[in-house]
């Protein structure tokens, strides 16, 4: 049998916040969000550790100490596919994307959850705090995350998760303001990691300015032909993009500073994008790293 205890940790709840699985030094791993809640945490913990325990026929325990986690786990996650994801109420579930994943995970598995009282000397629950608020601490540091061996020692490093989850809307938590709504130019720069655009002359040349220049994180000074000649190489981890803020220097100038977040490294950014005619060019960026 595998005994594991999951936890989450939310700085402000919802705030940076961390994930963590932990049963034992060899086996564990954590994650984390710029933005979450401490409920997020504690369900992507369980999730995690549900895919990385996938090919293990053993039983697994989860410990948790957040009774609202096991009761969706054991108890409401029927009725609210049934109501189509809705409570009682008729209002809509929270962290729904998490729990269909987590319904998904746990379809033919073995696994018992058992409560345990959170910061009371737990050991398993102790190592699990302990590092889901580092990853936390580490999302408002801009530090990097300690995601741990994970559940197979020897593999590849862990690597964060490809999918996202947004902790809940404004309407959902009386505490938070709304999110702004993406600018168009962060999506464009996000895009400029996907293979297919890296990959071609024609999609980089038309997101870059003519004049653009990029400082990157060793000094060096490259123009828009070395830029393009460069990207054509594969990126050996897709990084995570954190907005800091988009500040409009000048009618239709943006200023979009940000963390770029690797599993070894964290960046900081400025790009400056610029909108000729329709559409937005990166003019300038530079790159600090995080020591």
């Amino acid at each position: 049998m595998i005994i594991a205890a999951a936890d989450g940790s939310s700085l402000s709840n919802p705030g940076p916040a961390g994930w963590a699985w932990y049963v034992d030094d060899d086996r564990w791993a954590a994650g984390g969000w710029a933005r979450g809640t401490n409920n997020m945490g504690e369900l992507m913990a369980v999730l995690d550790l549900l895919e990385q325990t996938a090919d293990d026929p053993q039983e697994l325990t989860v410990l948790c100490d957040s009774q609202y986690v096991i009761n969706s786990l054991t108890k409401w996650l029927p009725g609210w596919k049934r109501k189509g994801w809705r409570k009682a109420d008729g209002s809509p579930v929270l962290n729904v994307e998490l729990l269909k994943d987590l319904d998904r995970a746990l379809h033919g598995r073995k696994v018992t959850f058992e409560w345990v009282k959170g910061h009371a000397g737990h050991a398993l629950n102790e190592a699990a705090d302990v590092r889901a608020r580092a990853a936390a601490t580490a999302y408002k540091d801009g530090t990097p995350v300690d995601r741990g061996p994970g559940y197979r020692p020897g593999r590849a490093p862990q690597k964060p998760p490809s999918k996202t989850y947004a902790p809940p809307k404004p309407a959902e938590d009386l505490f938070t303001e709304p999110d702004p709504e993406e600018h168009p130019a962060v999506a464009l720069q996000r895009s400029l990691w996907d293979a297919d655009v890296r990959g071609s002359q024609v999609r980089m040349d038309a997101l870059l300015h003519p004049k653009f220049a990029l400082h990157d994180a060793k000094g060096r000074v490259a123009g828009k032909g070395r830029t393009i000649a460069g990207s054509s190489h594969p990126l050996p981890h897709v990084p995570e993009l954190e907005v800091i803020a988009v500040e409009e220097l000048a009618p239709w100038v943006v200023l979009v500073r940000w963390r770029e977040r690797t599993p070894t490294q964290v960046t900081l950014k400025a790009s400056v994008w610029m909108k000729n005619g329709d559409d937005w060019r990166l003019r300038f960026e530079q790159a600090t790293p995080i020591i």
